[in-house]
């Protein structure tokens, strides 16, 4: 899910929001000034200097609209990279060998513990099972997937992040802990969603949210869930497939916002079928995309398949459908089946 701040909005200079400017000039202020009392301490230490003055040039390029521009090409630098460090000077295509390195490894490390955050395979509680597919688009993915047993049942939590790469896997990672961290603390639904919610806006920049659906089902097949500005949440029975559309905004957009409640009861093998943008903005060779109707066509098809037929049925018919075109965002999919 690409954010409406755009690659040229945060990393172009004389069109970067005020937002953003303040945000950032705020950051390298409070950067400065925790060096100079370092440098004071550790008056020798040359790298410390150094530091500093790679704070005042960058705070030069903000004052000068030059911010974000790529010494080499002069086009601008990822989006993703500033806001995790508003210090680098160069794009993607103009790092240096050890830099290209390095950031490689980075990621690989990253990749690394996202897989390490996501639910077992093989994952099931009484009365539900549980199977999902998880394919970033690069190394690492903005999509958040994460099932927490909890209060006698468990919670179920889809989400994609604003923007892609590093900072949007960031954003991922924070977002588990925080969800990690609220469900050992018993919260009623809209009150969990409430903390995470103000939690979430204090601790990301502007422009940073995420859409997401949270719910919590119960041992009976009771289901509470909340739809966070993310796309609808599928219901598949015997009668057909009910779409379930977002009833509030995404995550991380207003510190005030209070989420609205729904329910649902799944009867003994009904299936809750969640998925991120990264399957419906699949596109095929003409720039169609494969869109949510057709989805729900499939699920209405295939109802009543095991949960992993289900998904290899979803991904094949996706894959044939975009004819080979490379993958432009992260895919997530999660089905829930309750089993008796």
């Amino acid at each position: 899910m690409d954010s409406p701040g755009t690659k040229q909005q945060i990393g172009g200079g004389g069109n970067m929001a005020t937002t953003e400017i303040s945000y950032l000039r705020n950051e390298l202020g409070v950067r400065r000034q925790r060096l100079l009392e370092v440098s004071r301490v550790q008056a020798s230490d040359a790298s410390l200097r150094q530091l500093l003055d790679s704070v005042d040039a960058a705070l030069s390029r903000l004052d000068h609209g030059t911010f974000g521009i790529c010494e080499q090409c002069h086009e601008t630098i990822e989006a993703d990279r500033l806001i995790c460090d508003p210090l680098v000077r160069f794009c993607l295509d103009h790092l240096s060998r050890d830099e290209q390195r390095a950031l490689e490894n980075d990621l690989e490390m990253a990749a690394k513990i996202q897989r390490a955050l996501l639910p077992r395979s093989d994952w099931a509680i009484d009365g539900w099972r549980a199977r999902y597919h998880y394919q970033p688009a690069n190394l690492v993915s903005g999509d958040y997937c994460d099932l927490i047993e909890a209060n006698g049942g468990f919670l179920f939590l889809l989400g994609d992040v604003a923007g892609k790469g590093v900072a949007a896997s960031m954003l991922m990672s924070h977002l588990h802990a925080t969800f990690r961290t609220l469900a050992g603390q018993h919260l009623p639904l809209p009150v969990l969603m409430d903390h995470a919610n103000r939690l979430f806006c204090e601790s990301t920049a502007a422009g940073q949210y995420a859409t997401m659906i949270v719910g919590s089902a119960s041992g009976d097949g009771r289901v509470e869930y909340v739809s966070a500005g993310h796309l609808p949440l599928l219901h598949l029975s015997p009668s057909g497939v009910q779409a379930h559309d977002a009833t509030g905004v995404p995550l991380g957009m207003f510190s005030s916002t209070h989420f609205h409640v729904c329910e649902a009861k799944l009867e003994a093998g009904d299936k809750l079928l969640l998925f991120t943008d990264g399957l419906t903005e699949m596109s095929d060779g003409t720039g169609k995309e494969y869109g949510v109707a057709r989805l729900q066509e499939l699920a209405r098809h295939h109802a009543a398949s095991e949960p992993h037929a289900l998904l290899s049925t979803c991904l094949q018919e996706v894959r044939s459908f975009a004819s080979g075109a490379k993958q432009a965002d992260d895919l997530t999919l999660l089905v829930l089946h309750r089993t008796h």
